[in-house]
C-alpha cells in the first residue's frame, strides 16, 4: 500500500483475511491505547491471528521489532501477507504455541496476549521474564474464566492492573432501514511491570 498514511484503527476490510479470527478495529484501538507503544518499542503479540494488532503495533513502534506468535499455519501466512501489504518488515511471524515459542525472544516493552490455548499461567510466567521494568502487558479475553484467571495471575505477580469489558455494535443496512449488529463482548486487562 504505497503512500499509506497510518492512523490507529485500520479498517477491518483493509486486512487480508482468511478463516483465522481477527481482532476487530474498535477493540484494536482500545488495546493500542492501553499498550502505549512508543517509537522503537519491542512488542510480542501472542495469538496474533491475522496479524492485525502486530501490524498496527509495528506502525506505532516505527523502528522497533514485533514478534507475532501464531500456532496456525494459515495465520502465519496471513501475518506475512499483511506485513507486506502494510509495509511493516519489522513484523516477524513465528509459528508455534506460547509459552514455548517465546523461549528465544528478546526483552520486550509491550506484550499482547490475544490467545492462550489454556496455558495462561505459563504464558504469564514467561511474559514476566521477558517484560522490561515499566513494560506494558495487555490481555484480551472472550471468556469470564480467562478474565478471572488473568486477574488472579497478575495479582500473584504483584502487577498493578485494570480491566474493562467492551461491547461493540455496528450499524448495518437492512433494505431501506438500519439496525445494530453486536460483536462479541471482549474483556481487556492491562498491567505494568514494576520494580521487584
Amino acid at each position: 500500500m504505497s503512500n499509506y498514511h497510518y492512523y490507529p484503527g485500520i479498517a477491518d476490510n483493509e486486512f487480508i483475511r482468511g478463516d483465522i479470527p481477527m481482532t476487530k478495529q474498535e477493540i484494536r484501538i482500545q488495546v493500542l491505547a492501553k499498550a502505549r507503544i512508543a517509537k522503537g518499542d519491542t512488542i510480542i503479540d501472542i495469538g496474533a491471528g491475522t496479524g492485525s494488532l502486530s501490524i498496527e503495533a509495528a506502525l506505532q513502534s516505527q523502528t522497533g521489532a514485533v514478534f507475532a506468535i501464531e500456532r496456525e499455519t494459515e495465520g502465519i501466512e496471513l501475518i506475512k501477507a499483511n506485513a507486506q501489504r502494510f509495509g511493516t518488515p519489522a513484523v516477524s511471524a513465528i509459528l508455534g504455541s506460547a509459552p514455548e515459542a517465546m523461549a528465544a525472544l528478546p526483552q520486550a516493552d509491550v506484550i499482547l496476549i490475544g490467545g492462550s490455548g489454556g496455558k495462561l499461567s505459563a504464558i504469564l510466567a514467561e511474559a514476566d521474564r521477558l517484560l522490561k521494568v515499566g513494560g506494558r502487558l495487555v490481555i484480551t479475553a472472550i471468556t469470564v474464566e480467562t478474565l478471572h484467571g488473568a486477574l488472579q495471575e497478575l495479582k500473584k505477580r504483584n502487577y498493578p492492573s485494570e480491566a474493562c469489558g467492551i461491547q461493540v455494535s455496528r450499524i448495518r443496512s437492512v433494505g431501506a432501514s438500519h439496525m445494530f449488529q453486536a460483536l462479541n463482548p471482549i474483556y481487556i486487562i492491562s498491567a505494568t511491570k514494576e520494580e521487584g
